[in-house]
C-alpha cells in the first residue's frame, strides 16, 4: 500500500465546501492536489449547486477556516445569529438565545459565496481544479479515472493518486467503490422535503406591504425587514418555515413540510399543487411572513422541492486506494446546522493524519475509526433537533426545561453545559455531546416533573443531583 506521507499526489473528487477546504489544507502541507468537479466554475458561471440553504457556521467550522488561515476572509460575509426568533401564528415573536451572550452565537453564511472563497483559497495554496468533469468510472486495478468532459463531451482517462471523494450525498466515487466492495450503504429518507423562498432586502419591498415601523426603517436606509441577528422559525407542529439572514439584507427562507399528509387534514407538498392551495396555506400558517415575500408564489412554483435523508455507511474506504469524507460518507439532515461543520472537522482530521507517517490504508482506517462515531452521533442529534424546532420550541414544558438548564449551567459551569452548546460552541466530540446531552435531559425531566414554573423547582436538590450525577466536563480547546 502507498505511504500516505511519502505519496504526495492526491486526487480529490468534488470541489464543494469540504472538498475545497480539504484541497487547501493538503496543498498548504505540500501535497500535490488535483481536484475534479462536475459543476462549472461557480466564480464564472454563478452558483449552480442545486441547494442553497444558508449555512450555520459554528465553532467547529470556524476552527477549520482558522487552520486554513481563512477566518478573516469569511468573516465579512457572515451574519451573526444570537438565537431562535420564534414566530407564533398570531405574529408575536420571542427570541430564545443560543448561548449566554454574544460570545456564543452562530453565523449565517451564503453557501455560494463561501464555496467561491474556498475555491480561491485552494488555488492560491497550489491545488489544481478541473471543472465540468464528471466521474464515470474507476479502474481499481490501475487507479485510473474515466472522466466525462461537459465542455467538449469527450471522455478521457487520468491517473489518480490517493483518491478522496468529497462529492456529496450523491457521490459518484461512492458508487464506483460500491462496485468493488459492499460499503453497507443505508439511506433513511425523512419523509419531509424542503422548498426555498426569499425575503428581499428592505429597500426592495414596496411601502404598501410594510408596517409604519418598517417604512420608517426603510427611510433610514436599514437593510433588513426583520431582526437580522437571529434564525427565524415559524414552528407549526409537523412542519415549519425558517429564515436565515444574508449580508446584503435579504433572508433565505426554507419551508420544511411532509411530502405526503401525516393525517387526514395535514398539509403536505403533495397537496400544494395549485397556486390557490399554496396561497391559502401560507396566509393561514405564515401570515406575518407573506407581506415580506412578494414573490413567494413564483418562488414556490419555480424552485425545486428538495429531499431530506440521512446516509449511513459501514465502511468509508477501500483499503488504501480511496476514502469518502463529508456528505459522501455521512450526509445528514440540516436541522442542527452541523453538516458543513462536521465536514470541516473531517477535513482538518484527515489533513493531519495524511501529514503523518503511515500507509494509506492505516490512515484511512484510523480516520474512519475516529470520525464515524461522531458522524453517527450528529446524524441522530440533527433528527432530534427537527422535532424540537418544529414542535417543541413553543411548548411550556420544553421552555421550563430550557429555563432550568440555563440556571444549572450558570451554577455549575464545570459540570453542566447544554447539549446545543456542546455541539455548537465547543469542539468536544459529537459522540460525547450526545451521551452527555441524554443524561442531562433525563435529569431535567426529573427535576421539572409536575412543576409549572422555575420557582417550584427545589434548587438544593437540583444542585445535589448535578454534583452527584454529572462528572466535570473535559477541558475545552
Amino acid at each position: 500500500m502507498p505511504n500516505a506521507a511519502a505519496s504526495r499526489d492526491i486526487t480529490l473528487i468534488g470541489a464543494g465546501l469540504v472538498g475545497a477546504l480539504l484541497a487547501t489544507l493538503l496543498a498548504q502541507r505540500g501535497f500535490r492536489v488535483t481536484v475534479y468537479e462536475r459543476r462549472p466554475d461557480p466564480r464564472v458561471h454563478g452558483f449552480l449547486g442545486g441547494r442553497s440553504i444558508n449555512l450555520a457556521l459554528a465553532e467547529r467550522g470556524w476552527h477549520g477556516l482558522r487552520v486554513a488561515g481563512l477566518s478573516d476572509v469569511i468573516a465579512p460575509i457572515a451574519v451573526m445569529m444570537r438565537g431562535r426568533m420564534i414566530h407564533d401564528t398570531a405574529g408575536h415573536t420571542n427570541l430564545q438565545r443560543y448561548g449566554r451572550d454574544d460570545s456564543e452565537v452562530i453565523w449565517s453564511v451564503s453557501r455560494g459565496q463561501l464555496n467561491c472563497a474556498l475555491l480561491d483559497a485552494a488555488e492560491h495554496a497550489g491545488a489544481t481544479i478541473h471543472f465540468g468533469q464528471r466521474l464515470d468510472a474507476v479502474d481499481w486495478t490501475t487507479s485510473r479515472l474515466r472522466l466525462h468532459d461537459d465542455g467538449d463531451g469527450r471522455q478521457r482517462e487520468v491517473d489518480a493518486g490517493l483518491l478522496i471523494g468529497a462529492d456529496g450525498a450523491g457521490s459518484a466515487l461512492r458508487q464506483a467503490m460500491q462496485q468493488m466492495q459492499d460499503l453497507g450503504e443505508r439511506i433513511d429518507a425523512l419523509g419531509h422535503g424542503y422548498k426555498e423562498l426569499e425575503i428581499p432586502p428592505l429597500a426592495q419591498l414596496p411601502d404598501a406591504v410594510l408596517t409604519p415601523a418598517l417604512r420608517e426603517a426603510k427611510a433610514r436606509g436599514e437593510r433588513f425587514a426583520m431582526e437580522p441577528n437571529a434564525l427565524h422559525i415559524w414552528p407549526r407542529g409537523s412542519y415549519m418555515c425558517i429564515a436565515l439572514p444574508n449580508a446584503e439584507g435579504s433572508f433565505t427562507v426554507t419551508l420544511f413540510l411532509p411530502s405526503t399528509p401525516l393525517h387526514a387534514d395535514g398539509p403536505a407538498f403533495s397537496r400544494l399543487n395549485t397556486r390557490e392551495a399554496v396561497e391559502q396555506f401560507f396566509r393561514r400558517d405564515f401570515a406575518d411572513a407573506v407581506p415580506l415575500m412578494p414573490d413567494y408564489l413564483e418562488d414556490f412554483t419555480r424552485n425545486p422541492t428538495g429531499l431530506l435523508a440521512t446516509l449511513y455507511l459501514d465502511r468509508w474506504h477501500l483499503d488504501g486506494r480511496a476514502l469518502l469524507v463529508g456528505d459522501a460518507a455521512h450526509a445528514i439532515v440540516p436541522f442542527h446546522g452541523q453538516g458543513m461543520n462536521c465536514g470541516f472537522e473531517d477535513a482538518v482530521e484527515l489533513a493531519d493524519l495524511l501529514s503523518a507517517d503511515g500507509d494509506a490504508a492505516a490512515v484511512f482506517a484510523e480516520f474512519q475509526r475516529r470520525r464515524k462515531p461522531n458522524s453517527d452521533a450528529i446524524a441522530a442529534m440533527a433528527l432530534d433537533n427537527y422535532v424540537e424546532m418544529r414542535d417543541r420550541v413553543d411548548d411550556p414544558d420544553y421552555l421550563l426545561m430550557r429555563e432550568l438548564e440555563r440556571v444549572l449551567a450558570g451554577r455549575h459551569p464545570q459540570r453542566y453545559l447544554p447539549r446545543y452548546s456542546l455541539v455548537t460552541f465547543t469542539r468536544l466530540p459529537y459522540a460525547f455531546a450526545r451521551e452527555r446531552g441524554e443524561r442531562q435531559a433525563a435529569l431535567l425531566r426529573e427535576l421539572v416533573r409536575g412543576k409549572a414554573s422555575l420557582a417550584e423547582v427545589d434548587m438544593a436538590a437540583a444542585d445535589a443531583a448535578v454534583e452527584a450525577r454529572l462528572e466535570p466536563l473535559p477541558a475545552r480547546d
